[in-house]
């Protein structure tokens, strides 16, 4: 509690007078800035810019939106097809975002911002809607600690702020790591639980070369000032892997770290991911072929990819390596005419021979890799 009352301060202080110390130096696009109040530009604070991952279209969420600075960006790249949502747990914070939303969705051409109060956490449960409840219903016994339970249960099943499979992008820039250790497990899993199948995430946080010792964890200064709560840097992608995301990549990372502390590096860092599309494997004749630098690649399921080879997929992983973030190192090849589904996989590694896609549609999307 001591750790997160230093978080809540700090940020509300934060919200009221600009506080350096409390972000990295980020090369935002200007032309996304253009539109937003300087009021909302002096106040943010992070280390990345998970904005550039958004696509026209999509439905983003931001956790730890803050004033709301990469709400309205992500809106514009968005557009009027798209929606973004704000969650957040500090009022001062909240209040800034939402001081300018009317302007802003004049600005926008439409009403596509929308910030709640809220745990990343927990996800479900929406803070706002509680707080209504406890002015009319106070605890102050047990019985009315037990309704105050139950009523969380039935919002979180019947009403949840963020509903699951409803998002497809969630951001975070810097927030992450102010999540105790003992919830970023549930953290990682209510992203997962809230994206869409083929949904994606674009995480910038801070992440410690080494274990970060208990006492820098238990300095309120340290952990409010997004250091020592950071992920170590191997058990960060770890993380998402074991939620079940898939093309898990560490597509940004500061070579000189923002700050050492006792011989600990703190750096930042974007991680990328992917949601597959459900868990069925249905054999139609797709295939793909890795593009390389390397002899050979195996991906989370055990699928072996030797580089130039035509390989067989299930439709769920052609759709994953051909949609997800590593889509620019594979090739992807549709048959002419698709095969009945078959309820099972080829065997790792199983090459597709060239007669069986011959004619039909392929997928070659550059990205602009090392590779291309």
């Amino acid at each position: 509690m001591l750790l997160e009352e230093s978080v809540r301060e700090r940020y509300s202080n934060g919200a009221r007078e600009r506080e350096a110390a409390l972000c990295c130096p980020v090369d935002y696009d200007r032309k996304l800035l253009e539109l937003l109040p300087q009021e909302i530009i002096a106040k943010d604070y992070g280390c990345g810019d998970p904005s550039r991952y958004v696509r026209e279209g999509d439905i983003v969420l931001d956790l730890g939106s803050g004033g709301g600075k990469i709400c309205y960006m992500a809106a514009q790249l968005a557009g009027p097809q798209g929606r973004v949502i704000g969650v957040d747990m500090n009022d001062e914070m909240l209040a800034l975002a939402r001081k300018y939303q009317e302007e802003m969705a004049e600005k926008l051409g439409g009403d596509l911002v929308r910030f709640h109060k809220g745990y990343i956490q927990d996800l479900a449960l929406n803070v706002d809607e509680m707080e209504h409840y406890l002015r009319e219903h106070p605890v102050s016994d047990a019985a009315s600690l037990t309704a105050l339970k139950s009523w969380q249960a039935l919002q979180r099943r019947d009403r949840p702020m963020i509903a699951d499979q409803s998002v497809d992008l969630v951001i975070s820039n810097c927030v992450l790591n102010l999540v105790s250790d003992d919830e970023k497990t549930q953290l990682v899993k209510e992203i997962f639980r809230v994206l869409k199948p083929g949904g994606r995430l674009a995480i910038s946080d801070i992440v410690a070369d080494e274990p970060v010792p208990g006492h820098l964890k238990k300095d309120p200064t340290l952990w409010s000032g997004c250091i020592s709560g950071a992920f170590e840097e191997r058990e960060f992608p770890r993380a998402f892997e074991a939620a079940g995301f898939g093309s898990v990549c560490l597509d940004r990372w500061d070579t000189e770290p923002w700050q050492v502390i006792e011989g600990i590096e703190f750096r930042a860092v974007t991680l990328v991911a992917f949601k597959a599309y459900g868990k069925e494997c249905l054999d139609r004749g797709h295939a793909v072929i890795y593009r390389g630098p390397y002899i050979e690649v195996r991906d989370e399921e055990g699928h072996i990819f030797p580089r130039g080879e035509r390989i067989a997929v299930c439709e769920r992983t052609y759709r994953t390596l051909t949609e997800g973030p590593c889509r620019s190192h594979f090739i992807g090849i549709t048959p002419k005419i698709l095969a009945e589904p078959l309820a099972w996989c080829a065997p790792p590694g199983t090459r597709r021979p060239a007669s069986e896609t011959k004619g039909g549609r392929q997928i070659v999307d550059c990205g602009g890799g090392a590779c291309c």
